[in-house]
């Protein structure tokens, strides 16, 4: 998967997640994950998949090593409490 572009890279609200350094997350997108989880919480989605081969790659800014099962499990939430 190509590495993210995208302006999530620097985003503070997801400096808390926990590191996932030997994962299967290892170099995914928590800013992605955050994003799709964030829209299946807006549509109230029952059935959750994260699908980590789907995720583009991050190395950089506060995404680094950052949990994608965390970040998906945060945007879910915020995305009810935004719907």
């Amino acid at each position: 998967m190509k590495i993210c572009t995208k302006n999530h890279h620097h985003w503070s609200l997801l400096d808390s997640l926990p590191h996932d350094k030997n994962g299967a997350g290892k170099y995914k997108c928590a800013g992605c994950a955050y994003e799709k989880g964030f829209k299946a919480g807006k549509n109230k989605e029952e059935s959750l998949n994260i699908d980590l081969d789907k995720l583009h790659e991050s190395q950089s800014g506060t995404m680094q090593y950052k949990s994608p099962h965390a970040a998906f499990a945060q945007g879910y939430v915020d995305g009810i409490n935004n719907s």
